[in-house]
């Protein structure tokens, strides 16, 4: 008991360390929306896609991951607070929602399309229904659409409409076979849609497209890239994007405008932190094969850190590692001092 005064000071300095805000010029930014903003609706639990309304400047469509029901929100990015909560009728009871994403036919597309034993489920879904004009609590009839794989079940967390053509993409998730999956011209409600895969993206947890379509950004765990898009593919390796270090890295999306690409994460009261969107800022692309800093090979879209190189290379993964570092230290030499003083 007598050391927990003197070692308040540790606590002290860890907390300093490790609270975001603490940082030069976060209080600031926390004022202004576009720095980002915290989900304050306590039924938003599990908030695990995000998108951007076109029609109401400033909120975030959103949704739960599981347990929930056919519900999604509207969050003012000015406040947290959800202003309006749709109901989906006309469709089944969801398994696991991972995804939402705004179409050019000013449709909202919902990607019922996780699974939790791993890609065993021989289809998916997609709910589609139009972006609500007002924003209240209301219930709209969905449509809904079957999905499969070509190569067979996948567990998926990401799901991209191209604000362009409209085509509707999925990115499976799995730290070595995950791949990037493209549905057919026009969805269907007549019949299974099947998605063929296009490119390697493992381990991705969301993705978004830049609002004139030629920008694709996949995020993971630890990382996440922006890709340019040509010719309906990702090319290249990729830009690395300095992504925060986030408990449960959910979800990320564009900004309306496309300057921003606002990154979100599951549990309570969870925070959306914004990121300059800048293809050109930051650490420039990777050439294909090139070696990264390290020596080691460049990481494919979203893959953890690889075992032998330093943990998270890309984002602010650094940052929390470094913390984690100097604060165990410093909780180290604040025993080996408390020793010292408590000895006869």
């Amino acid at each position: 008991m007598r050391l927990l005064p003197r070692s308040s000071a540790v606590v002290a300095v860890l907390t300093a360390l490790a609270v975001p805000a603490a940082l030069p010029g976060a209080a600031a930014a926390a004022e202004s929306p576009a720095a980002g903003f915290t989900i304050t609706d306590p039924r938003i639990r599990e908030s695990s896609g995000l998108t951007a309304s076109r029609l109401h400047p400033g909120v975030y469509w959103t949704h739960n991951d599981s347990d929930d029901g056919p519900y999604v929100y509207a969050v003012d990015a000015a406040t947290g607070k959800t202003v309006a909560r749709v109901t989906l009728t006309g469709i089944g009871t969801p398994r696991d929602v991972e995804a939402i994403s705004l179409g050019p036919d000013g449709q909202l597309y919902v990607g019922d399309i996780g699974d939790n034993r791993d890609g065993t489920w021989d289809h998916v879904w997609i709910y589609r229904f139009p972006e609500p004009k007002q924003l209240a609590d209301a219930t709209v009839k969905a449509e809904q659409f079957t999905v499969t794989y070509a190569d067979g079940p996948r567990n998926a967390e990401a799901l991209m409409v191209h604000p362009v053509t409209g085509r509707v993409y999925v990115a499976s998730k799995h730290e070595r076979t995950g791949g990037l999956y493209e549905g057919p011209e026009r969805l269907s409600a007549g019949g299974p849609n099947v998605f063929r895969r296009v490119s390697d993206v493992p381990w991705v947890t969301d993705g978004a497209f830049s609002p004139d379509g030629g920008r694709l950004t996949l995020r993971g765990y630890f990382t996440a890239r922006t890709y340019p898009w040509k010719d309906g593919r990702p090319q290249g390796e990729g830009t690395r994007v300095s992504a925060p270090f986030q408990g449960q890295a959910e979800s990320v999306a564009y900004s309306a405008d496309g300057t921003t690409l606002m990154f979100g994460s599951e549990g309570a009261n969870s925070r959306v932190v914004a990121v300059p969107a800048d293809p050109d800022g930051g650490t420039s692309p990777a050439s294909p094969g090139a070696p990264s800093p390290s020596g080691a090979a460049p990481a494919r879209p979203g893959s953890p850190p690889q075992a032998g190189g330093p943990a998270g290379e890309d984002g602010s993964f650094t940052k929390g590692a470094l913390v984690l570092v100097v604060g165990t230290a410093l909780v180290l030499a604040g025993k080996r001092l408390l020793r010292r003083r408590t000895r006869p």
